[in-house]
């Protein structure tokens, strides 16, 4: 036995920690970038709700209401 098997063992140890530590940050980054949506539709998804949202408390009439909804759904084209 050598000196420096002693503090070798140690360093595999820690190298193996590093690599699964890696692998878990690697999986939740992916996970994260696949789960994000790349467009905007995000935003528009939310206007959509607060639009609905104001035609049921009444705030927006019918055709007020198609007016604006049309003009989200142009801005998706």
């Amino acid at each position: 036995m050598t000196m420096m098997d002693g503090w070798a063992f140690g360093l595999g140890g820690l190298v193996m920690l590093l690599f699964w530590i890696f692998v878990v940050a690697a999986a939740v980054w992916l996970v994260l970038t696949i789960a994000r949506p790349t467009t905007g539709s995000g935003d528009l998804g939310s206007a959509r709700r607060i639009l609905d949202e104001r035609l049921a408390r009444g705030e927006l009439d019918v055709e007020e209401y198609r007016t604006r909804r049309a003009a989200l759904d142009d801005r998706t084209r």
